[in-house]
């Protein structure tokens, strides 16, 4: 399977996108085909004395900066690393995009190019995340910020697949984040969602209340992508915080230091289980395509396993399972 990458996109490009996607090449034997300048991506793959011959690259002569209008620049920058990439999904030449560059580029690009699947009105950014029993899937985290009930329903559908068949989870339950557990509570919006979601198949739980997410409560967490966005911000702060003030703690305190060095173990596990390098990126549900969007500062090990999510979720056929889902309702 060929995977496209943005050599050009992210916080730490194009070193560290071209060092993850040496990584996958090397260790899964999927072909690369690194977009974005070929000079540049040249000089980079250059560095490593003798990187595998599964990796080539495909010239894109612009870049869209991360803090760049995403419409407008996706219209103007048909060239770019971002469109680009796009356009090998839609030829066939690849069989999934990953990106770290400008999101909402990304989303436009492969709303415009691939089009949605059929019956779908909106695509959904999803997010995996840890919690504490496993894993869970937060959706959407920022397409879209302003949706309606039905989107959310169509985000829940998508959801349910990717945890069936990407997660392995027999039966998802679905929770609707809101500001109580009651069916009452909530804006008009988070009301007729609900009742839209208690009407479906999905194996829906009711609404769920922040305090709620990271408990493990539900396999999938359902919320419009400006809620979704905050939501994330928010825990990757808290987490930094956390792990600073642990730090200075153990710093400050002889005795604190030993106690840490005898903990060892138990942080480097408690600190794979929580790092959002393990999970690569996060699956853009809905269009024709197999797009994952990976953070903006992702590390080479962050690239890689994105590689890998790519792979999975165009192997897994998860498309046409959202498809077959979709049909039936």
């Amino acid at each position: 399977m060929k995977i496209a990458v943005d050599g050009m996109g992210g916080d730490r490009a194009p070193r560290t996108v071209v060092d993850g996607a040496v990584m996958a090449a090397s260790e899964f034997g999927h072909e690369i085909i690194l977009v974005g300048d070929k000079t540049t991506l040249r000089g980079e793959l250059s560095r490593h004395r003798r990187y595998p011959d599964n990796i080539t690259i495909q010239h894109a002569s612009e870049v869209i900066g991360m803090d760049e209008p995403p419409a407008v620049s996706v219209r103007r920058k048909k060239n770019s690393s971002i469109s680009v990439g796009i356009d090998l999904i839609k030829s066939g030449e690849a069989g999934a995009f990953i990106s770290a560059g400008n999101t909402g580029a990304a989303v436009c690009a492969a709303t415009l190019n691939l089009g949605l699947l059929p019956g779908i009105e909106r695509p959904g950014i999803s997010i995996v995340f840890p919690t504490f029993a496993g894993c869970s899937m937060l959706i959407d985290i920022g397409a879209n910020i302003d949706p309606k009930p039905i989107h959310l329903l169509h985000y829940g559908i998508m959801a349910d697949a990717y945890s069936k068949y990407i997660l392995g989870k027999q039966k998802p339950n679905i929770g609707l984040l809101s500001i109580g557990e009651e069916a009452s509570k909530g804006t008009d919006f988070v009301k007729e969602t609900h009742k839209l979601l208690e009407d479906s198949k999905l194996n829906f739980v009711g609404n769920i209340e922040g305090r709620d997410v990271f408990t493990g409560r539900c396999d999938v967490v359902l919320c419009g992508g400006f809620v979704g966005n905050i939501v994330l911000k928010v825990a990757e702060g808290i987490g930094a915080g956390i792990m600073k003030l642990l730090k200075a703690q153990i710093k400050n305190r002889p005795v604190a230091k030993l106690g840490a060095f005898l903990s060892k173990p138990a942080f480097v596990r408690l600190w794979k289980d929580l790092d959002y390098t393990e999970y690569g990126g996060a699956p853009l549900l809905g269009v024709d395509g197999h797009i994952i969007i990976s953070h903006g500062s992702s590390t080479e090990k962050a690239i890689k396993n994105a590689i890998i999510r790519g792979a999975e979720f165009k192997e897994n056929k998860l498309n046409e399972r959202i498809v077959e889902e979709l049909e039936s309702y």
